[in-house]
């Protein structure tokens, strides 16, 4: 296996600044990257001391919604394929 890549500390910084601050998804930031989405996850994680900010739980709370779309979606996709059979 090869060498773990090495983030610098400058563009994980700027990462978790759009994350919070911004309110980009996780799974967004981590696609235009190219970094996985538990490595963010781990970064916002460790950094966690304190209680989140609201626009903190703002993001996370359009996340979880959008999350939760998602995963309909699919799930209606899936019963319909399933039905076609």
């Amino acid at each position: 296996m090869g060498k773990p890549h090495r983030i610098a500390p400058d563009v994980k910084e700027q990462i978790l600044k759009r994350i919070k601050d911004d309110g980009i998804p996780v799974a967004q930031a981590a696609k235009e990257h190219g970094i996985h989405e538990t490595t963010i996850y781990g970064w916002l994680s460790s950094g966690v001391s304190a209680i989140p900010t609201l626009r903190e739980l703002r993001s996370l709370k359009k996340e979880n919604t959008m999350l939760k779309e998602l995963v309909g979606e699919i799930t209606v996709k899936l019963s319909h394929a399933q039905k076609k059979r």
